[in-house]
Parts: C-alpha cells; sequence; structure tokens
C-alpha cells in the first residue's frame, strides 16, 4: 500500500510498526515520524484506522488478559499474509 508520493518513512516502514505505535512500543522519535507520515499519507492513515479498531474490539473481548506472545505472532503472521494477498491481487507488492 502506498499513496505514490515520496516519504520521509516510507510506506512499508509504517505499516511494518503500525501495531507497536498502536501498542506504545516505540521511542519518541519512530512515534513522531509515524504520526507525521500518517498526516501526509491517507492509505496508511486508513490502514493505521483499520487496524485501530481491530485492537480496541480485542481489548474489548479480550478485557486485561494478557495475550499469549505465539497468539500475537500468529495473527500478526496471517494479517501479513492477508496484506501480501491482497497487494497480489492488485498487481504486485508495495513499492514506495
Amino acid at each position: 500500500m502506498s499513496c505514490g508520493k515520496p516519504h520521509e518513512t516510507p510506506c512499508s516502514d509504517v505499516l511494518a510498526k503500525v501495531y507497536a505505535y498502536l501498542d506504545g512500543e516505540l521511542g519518541q522519535s519512530d512515534c513522531g515520524d509515524i504520526q507525521q507520515h500518517l498526516d501526509e499519507c491517507g492509505p496508511c492513515l486508513e490502514e493505521y484506522g483499520l487496524d485501530q479498531i481491530v485492537k480496541e474490539l480485542v481489548h474489548k473481548h479480550c478485557g486485561r488478559d494478557t495475550v499469549p506472545e505465539d497468539l500475537r505472532d500468529k495473527v500478526l503472521g496471517r494479517i501479513a499474509g492477508v496484506r501480501a494477498h491482497l497487494q497480489v491481487g492488485e498487481g504486485g507488492p508495495v513499492t514506495d
């Protein structure tokens, strides 16, 4: 996914870090870079919004239960697989 415009932080880097960003696991510099990118890039902002909704739904239904790391890895792997499948259907891999 890319808006086709050049950015200091490539779309692929932002989308790879969006869950860490949502979880507050990034440093201040990375957060600033991602926020700046989201302010400039509609497609990434849309993806961020979808990811944020998924995270909120999981939190709502799982409460404060800690998610096992292997489950988190499986979910993130499945999301990456779906993204790759969608990119192939749209004509190829992500380019920034």
